[in-house]
């Protein structure tokens, strides 16, 4: 019985920070041996129907050059948040095509980074209101094989916690199925897993030296000579030497980064700011080197749904010459430049005026770019007691120099990264739509990329432990879908 203290009325009665906390504290959650606890939901869950739509027929997409596979990276598809380090968002293996089975497991923690080992095995960092958690987990049970606490949150950071996204959020498998992560008390961390299985830290780089007190680490990668790079919410760009551990900085002044960055195979590192598009690469002493800088359009307003007054994008690289991301407009717009240069190559308005933000990567092909509305989403509460926020999600193709948008869709996906399987031609994001009964249903929701049509919606459950709180879909190469979510993880077959 303590356990329907999570549900979704105590929540409303008590708060969200403290039904979370109590939840805790009654949940089996990531400890190594113990059975996999489902995540529970509003006991009037049995009103949603299930299943609408129909079964979806494979359609693969054509229009998709693979990226290249990083050398210091596990595959493709199976090693960072967005899928590669081009970030596009779309994996080469199918995602479930109707309705299956779905398992749950409750760890009040949201399991936002999905990546596969060598083995198929899950390894993630689940984050909580304490602190975040590194995992490994059975990939068809979602049971718990090994866990490696990490450091404490800043208390200060409390005030931002449902989008901050530094000491953990953001991290990679690397070519030796180590994960590679920024930590709350600024440090990077080489994590292996050993038999057992356990975790074990073979490489520790101390880079509070060099990082302030109180200052975010969002997200680290290697370039593809095996140099660490890494950014942090107050606009800090560093390389780390990978076999000295020297550390080299630059400040961008007056700016912040709030999201991950891309990487090519020229050495190039894309990253986006609040106010402007950079790409970057190391100089002569192996620190961060301005190639070229690029101001966006930015109406200034920090727009419900955005972790930042500015585009809420990971930049992400299509085809060998593009990068994409949104401005800040109002309404905003998809733009287009070239990787060598910065020059503009086109821009496209989405979404309606006042009612328009992103904080998700694109979905990128060589030519077509799926982004997605998230204004309104404002924190959980948001999309609590029947909340909902702008629908819309969008196809835009780049055509003989201009951006042209192909569809738009009315489904309403309040902050999920939405991912495209190439080999099924889905688009697969997860969805909240509005009810006259105000239950606060979430649904697995899959859309033609040829057409935006709606094929199928899943449900995932109902409440506020099913809301995915800026994490992804990710299709594991089974052809399992995963969300993280506020409760824990849940699975797709």
């Amino acid at each position: 019985m303590r356990r329907r203290a999570c549900g979704v009325r105590a929540l409303i009665a008590v708060g969200v920070l403290t039904a979370l906390s109590a939840c805790a504290s009654t949940a089996a959650a990531q400890i190594p041996g113990l059975p996999v606890a489902p995540i529970l939901g509003d006991p009037r869950q049995f009103t949603v129907t299930s299943f609408e739509g129909s079964a979806a027929t494979a359609n693969p997409v054509g229009d998709a050059t693979p990226p290249p596979q990083h050398p210091f990276l596990a595959p493709n598809g199976r090693n960072n948040i967005h899928n590669d380090v081009y970030m596009t968002d779309s994996y080469r293996y199918p995602g479930p095509l109707a309705d299956g089975p779905e398992v749950s497991s409750l760890f009040v923690r949201e399991c936002a980074s999905v990546t596969f080992d060598s083995h198929g095995r899950i390894v993630t960092i689940c984050v909580g209101l304490d602190r975040p958690v590194l995992a490994l987990l059975d990939p068809h049970t979602l049971r718990t094989l090994a866990a490696m606490p990490l450091p404490f949150r800043d208390p200060q950071s409390l005030t931002g916690v449902f989008n901050d996204f530094s000491g953990g959020g953001y991290f990679y498998l690397d070519h030796r199925d180590r994960a590679v992560l920024p930590t709350n008390d600024r440090h990077l961390l080489e994590v292996a897993i050993s038999d057992g299985p356990r975790f074990e830290v073979t490489r520790d780089y101390d880079l509070s030296g060099a990082v302030p007190s109180g200052e975010g680490i969002i997200s680290a990668l290697p370039d593809w000579s095996g140099r660490f790079w890494f950014v942090t919410r107050q606009g800090m760009v560093g390389t780390v030497d990978r076999g000295g551990g020297g550390i080299k900085t630059l400040r961008l002044e007056g700016e912040g980064i709030s999201n991950s960055f891309a990487v090519d195979e020229t050495g190039g590192v894309f990253i986006v700011s609040d106010a402007a598009l950079y790409r970057f690469e190391a100089g002569p002493d192996g620190g961060p080197a301005v190639s070229w800088r690029v101001v966006y359009p930015n109406s200034g307003v920090h727009k419900p749904s955005q972790s930042d007054a500015g585009s809420g994008t990971t930049p992400t690289l299509m085809g060998g010459d593009w990068v994409a991301i949104t401005d800040n407009a109002d309404p905003m717009n998809v733009l287009v430049y070239r990787r060598a240069n910065g020059e503009q190559v086109c821009s496209e308005p989405i979404f309606a005026a006042g009612a328009s933000a992103t904080d998700q990567s694109l979905i990128a092909t060589d030519h077509s770019i799926i982004a997605e509305n998230n204004y309104g989403y404002s924190g959980p509460t948001a999309t609590m007691q029947g909340g909902v926020t702008e629908p819309g999600l969008v196809r835009v193709d780049v055509v003989d120099g201009d951006c042209r948008t192909v569809w738009t869709s009315d489904e309403r996906s309040p902050s999920v990264v939405p991912k495209l399987s190439l080999e099924n031609g889905l688009v697969y994001t997860y969805t909240k739509p509005p009810r006259e009964d105000g239950l606060d249903a979430w649904f697995l929701t899959a859309l033609d990329f040829r057409t935006g049509e709606t094929i199928y919606r899943r449900l995932a459950g109902t409440g506020f432990g099913f809301n995915n709180n800026y994490a992804p879909v990710t299709l594991g190469p089974d052809g399992t879908a995963y969300v993280g979510v506020l409760g824990g993880l849940v699975a797709f077959r």
